[in-house]
């Protein structure tokens, strides 16, 4: 008898350092994870929606962030350090721009439908926090969507779509009204929920809870939902 899914869905930002590492974790526990399928959706949220088109260098938004820079330091050595552990480059440096990433959630839906929306969520995170590319600008989202096939004019029509927007503060506002207010959030079998990147050990814990029984033989039973013996 074939065994159910786990059903795993990440509600992350993709300008949230500790999502990608929260992604690699996951992938780790699906790695030492040998028994029933996972199935992972990836969800929108996004942690500053206030940020305007033209995005905001790196002094003035940890400046307003965090009202002085020095106290950043911790954070971002912090970062680089577990990051490198978990095989991410983390490049804080003066080039890095934070932007509004609605539009990047937009594409993401899209590729959702297509098929690819890990792969996709993976090249943004490292665009952003390795490479350092500006992601507010349409040439380079046109760039990197051109990696996955899609021509220049999808990309802009995806990025001028009010629908395609307006489904996605949907699905953000659906994660808030369930009490989502940090990211990455974890919730297997619409049950458990499992905030921030937790080890790969969380994750398994939860895993071998929620796995279900594997059926090897059937016999004669009674049916409780339709009272049929």
């Amino acid at each position: 008898m074939q065994q159910q899914p786990i059903k795993v869905s990440v509600v992350s930002d993709v300008a949230c350092p500790w999502c990608y590492i929260g992604k690699r974790r996951l992938e780790s526990a699906l790695q030492q994870w040998n028994d029933s399928p996972v199935e992972v959706t990836w969800h929108p949220y996004q942690l500053d929606p206030t940020i305007p088109e033209t995005g905001l260098d790196r002094t003035t938004y940890l400046t307003n962030k965090f009202g002085d820079l020095e106290r950043t330091k911790a954070m971002t050595d912090r970062l680089t350090e577990v990051g490198t552990e978990e095989g991410i480059t983390f490049n804080f440096g003066d080039e890095w721009l934070a932007v509004n990433t609605l539009p990047l959630h937009q594409l993401l839906h899209v590729a959702g439908s297509e098929g690819f929306k890990a792969d996709l969520k993976e090249r943004f995170l490292k665009a952003y926090f390795d490479e350092n590319l500006h992601l507010n600008q349409t040439d380079v989202l046109v760039d990197i969507m051109k990696e996955f096939g899609w021509e220049p004019e999808k990309t802009t029509e995806v990025l001028g779509d009010d629908r395609i927007a307006y489904a996605v503060t949907q699905e953000i506002a659906h994660y808030q009204q369930l009490g989502v207010n940090a990211v990455p959030f974890f919730i297997i079998n619409e049950h458990y929920g499992i905030s921030g990147a937790q080890p790969p050990s969380v994750f398994l814990e939860v895993f071998d809870k929620v796995s279900p029984v594997e059926i090897i033989s059937e016999g004669d039973s009674c049916d409780p939902s339709t009272g049929v013996c």
